[in-house]
């Protein structure tokens, strides 16, 4: 099993927020996810891909994959596509770009024992590009102040800085089941800025498990979430409202809830999550018991059904046409925008409440449409 640093780039939009996570997520075992693992599977096939596009020799890992799809292998292919779009671009005007593919970058000047690994790097003219791939589709992640890429960023200009005289970096997040390519350009003076005035004194409070602990969303992926004291009595900090119904709070106490009612959702949702696993495990909760949850009912051999239906003379399946994303998948996604694209359309969605930070535009109610006019 590959070897983590504790103060690891991908986790490192926890510990800059919360620093004693750090040393505090060692009291627990690190239980992996079945996300994790494919995500790690996609990784190699985009890594194989890429360097059968770049000419490199490499081993198909697809025969060796348990997670593996044809959705999978598409994602993976426009990734290495669009890293041999940007090799080719930086060879218009450098007569020789370097691309490097999985790269060990130290960023432990700055960060205790600080590594971590560069999903693919390109260097030309002066322009350290890194890119990250999120095989994820939960969250949308952005390039823009992403604490793991410029980590990631920092660990490339300690190695090639000198040799090639950077001078910006931009760093890119492919997310090809989200459709999001994030990018975002920076002088490499304001990341060396950030790492002496946030990231270095912060990483030393996170290694000594020292600093102070803050709740936010950046628990989601905490091993402590379960039973931290702090996310408790945040969460709990809502009860001082007693449940009153929406009419009878103010303005300001609506707007200050709703700023924390998703933490307090998932919260909730992962303590009940906690209670059944440790009750699996044989943890007597006073109060409350096991039992078998609701079932539906479902055929035990589907074909021997199809075959029983038919020779009682009638149709047993049901015929209705492929949705878009299977459609698109068994024709390809370009002769699908070439044969449906006209047939397409996309109607507005629910509408929601999100934070003023959110890049979606504004839904337009009828009210607001005519306080405009």
């Amino acid at each position: 099993m590959a070897k983590h640093a504790l103060l690891s780039a991908s986790s490192s939009h926890r510990w800059l927020h919360c620093p004693p996570s750090a040393r505090l997520g060692e009291n627990y075992e690190d239980k992996g996810s079945n996300y994790a693992a494919e995500g790690s599977e996609a990784h190699l096939l985009s890594e194989h891909k890429l360097k059968v596009l770049l000419g490199i020799n490499s081993e198909d890992p697809t025969p060796t994959l348990t997670y593996y799809t044809d959705e999978m292998d598409e994602c993976a292919e426009n990734y290495a596509t669009y890293i041999l779009e940007l090799f080719e671009t930086a060879k218009q005007t450098c007569a020789d770009p370097v691309v490097l593919i999985e790269q060990r970058l130290d960023y432990s000047k700055y960060v205790e024992g600080g590594f971590g690994t560069g999903d693919c790097i390109i260097i030309a003219d002066g322009t350290l590009h890194i890119i990250d791939f999120k095989y994820g589709q939960g969250v949308q992640v952005e390039a823009n102040d992403n604490p793991q890429i410029k980590l990631y960023a920092l660990g490339a200009l300690e190695v090639f800085d000198g040799i090639y005289d950077i001078d910006t970096v931009t760093m890119v997040i492919f997310q090809p089941r989200r459709d999001n390519v994030s990018t975002h350009t920076v002088f490499k003076e304001s990341l060396y800025q950030w790492a002496e005035e946030i990231l270095k004194p912060t990483a030393e409070l996170a290694f000594s498990g020292d600093g102070e602990f803050s709740c936010g969303e950046w628990c989601r992926f905490c091993k402590a979430k379960y039973d931290c004291r702090e996310r408790a009595e945040y969460n709990l900090d809502l009860a001082r409202f007693d449940f009153k119904l929406p009419p009878q709070l103010t303005d300001d106490e609506i707007e200050e809830i709703l700023g924390k009612i998703d933490n307090l959702i998932s919260w909730a949702s992962d303590i009940k999550d906690y209670a059944l696993h440790t009750a699996l495990s044989g943890k007597q909760w006073t109060g409350w018991k096991l039992v078998s949850g609701r079932s539906t009912r479902k055929y035990k051999d589907e074909s021997a059904v199809a075959e029983a239906v038919k020779a009682a003379g009638f149709d047993p399946f049901e015929h209705k046409i492929l949705g878009i994303t299977a459609m698109s998948t068994l024709l390809g996604k370009k002769r699908f925008e070439d044969l449906l694209g006209s047939f397409i359309e996309k109607p507005e969605g629910k509408p929601t409440l999100v934070p003023d930070s959110d890049k979606r535009p504004v839904f337009h109610t009828a009210q607001n449409d005519f306080i405009e006019n």
